[in-house]
């Protein structure tokens, strides 16, 4: 592959450009992005990937162990590596972050959602990058802990990037692993904002509480493997007996 053989190359005696094991980083988050690595499959060796690009296998395994920090590929002691797949449990322990007072972690689970296809609005637009005049799917759902309602959610996508997402219902538990399995788009990496709201007429009806009541609602924006914003989710969460717990590294 020029482009592979050529990474030495093009930098000979350039001072001041990235680390090459970064460039071969990159490269191998290319290819897991446009589909030639796919979820669970197991990546050539560490030898056979540094004949082929005409670097050092330290080289290739330092830029693995990059990808493995960011959860993008597995190492597996005797096995290899392997491209990460979603699986619900680990998109749960990932990006789902409440958990009980005794601090076990809990699971939602979905029992009623709505899917609508509209124009995306203007904040939308700003939190996806997306161009004027398209559109989104909105996904509208009540989330249940122990049977009490205790999350609503509004989740938009893009219609382009997600077409005919209205022909899956009822869409699963765990959005990302069906993103990945349906559209090839795995999420690596959200922001999330807190506050604290207080509870609408929806909110009320959803959570059986009086309007007005506390509640946290977090903005999420859920990236992809090139970086770019794929979701926006908005998410109110009724607290009681709850915890939002999150690790500080």
């Amino acid at each position: 592959m020029v482009m592979d053989q050529d990474l030495t190359a093009r930098n000979a005696g350039r001072p001041g450009l990235r680390p090459l094991y970064q460039q071969v980083r990159d490269l191998f988050r290319a290819r897991i992005s446009s589909g030639a690595w796919r979820p669970a499959e197991a990546l050539p060796s560490e030898q056979s990937l540094a004949a082929e690009l005409g670097v050092s296998q330290g080289t290739v395994r330092k830029a693995l162990d990059s990808l493995a920090a960011d959860n993008l590929v597995e190492r597996r002691q005797g096995k290899g590596t392997f491209v990460t797949q979603h699986t619900a449990e680990s998109a749960h322990f990932r990006f789902f972050k409440l958990c009980g007072d005794d601090g076990e972690r809990v699971l939602p689970a979905c029992k009623s959602a709505t899917i609508a296809r509209r124009a995306a609005s203007r904040e939308e637009r700003r939190a996806l990058d997306l161009s004027p005049r398209v559109y989104v799917y909105e996904i509208t759902r009540t989330r249940f802990i122990e049977e009490q309602p205790t999350l609503r959610e509004t989740i938009v996508v893009s219609a382009a990037q997600f077409p005919n997402l209205d022909a899956h219902q009822p869409l699963p538990n765990t959005l990302y692993t069906f993103y990945q399995a349906q559209y090839g788009v795995s999420i690596v990496r959200a922001g999330e904002r807190l506050r604290a709201v207080a509870a609408d007429k929806a909110d009320a009806r959803a959570f059986g509480v009086a309007e007005g009541a506390p509640l946290l609602e977090a903005e999420r924006i859920a990236f992809d493997l090139d970086r770019a914003p794929v979701e926006r989710r908005v998410s109110r969460y009724l607290t009681d007996g709850l915890h939002y717990a999150a690790d500080m590294a």
